[in-house]
């Protein structure tokens, strides 16, 4: 696993794209900071950029980095969620624009994943994650069932070997709406 998360972080650092597993699916990956390539991953997903991805942080105490204000009721849920679940922020900043919704809002998931935790500590910033296909054609549920099209655009591919993920769907996604309320968007 070293090897993996210094060759992942390495390249991370010099913007390159990669495809890598996460707590729940394989993701396409990038430093989230890293506008240039974050737009190489909208093309290769096809996808629209008025979209935002998800980024994942790999602990709670980062979140005061990229959103300004936290609802309060973040803190508990956060504190109790058992399966992965991204969250959908009111105030994100200190992110690239095109992440960053029309509406101010940012998708986070405190990643569960080890591997995905060591490259985000190592890398020192949130990485993205968005599934492993083409906009519009369903999520890959392993490794084997991504695109050749997709695989064959990654700078590096992690090794199947670390993937440890036994959900194989995407994560839930809940939405705060103010310090105390929220939505369930996905479950």
């Amino acid at each position: 696993m070293e090897v993996e998360i210094e060759k992942c972080v390495s390249l991370l650092k010099e913007g390159k794209v990669i495809l890598y597993p996460t707590d729940t699916v394989w993701g396409i990956g990038c430093d989230a900071t890293c506008e240039e390539a974050l737009m190489r991953i909208y093309r290769i997903k096809q996808r629209n950029e008025k979209k935002s991805m998800i980024i994942l942080l790999d602990s709670i105490q980062r979140l005061p980095m990229y959103v300004k204000k936290i609802p309060l009721i973040a803190w508990d849920l956060l504190s109790h969620v058992t399966r992965p679940t991204t969250f959908i922020y009111q105030t994100a900043y200190n992110l690239p624009e095109k992440l960053i919704h029309e509406d101010g809002t940012i998708a986070i998931r405190i990643v569960q994943h080890e591997f995905c935790r060591r490259v985000i500590r190592s890398l020192g910033r949130p990485l993205i994650s968005t599934s492993a296909n083409i906009a519009g054609e369903p999520t890959p549920q392993t490794y084997d069932h991504i695109s050749q099209q997709v695989i064959s655009q990654m700078d590096y591919v992690v090794s199947p070997d670390l993937a440890t993920s036994t959900d194989f769907k995407p994560s839930r996604v809940i939405k705060f709406l103010d310090d105390y309320n929220f939505t369930i968007i996905r479950d």
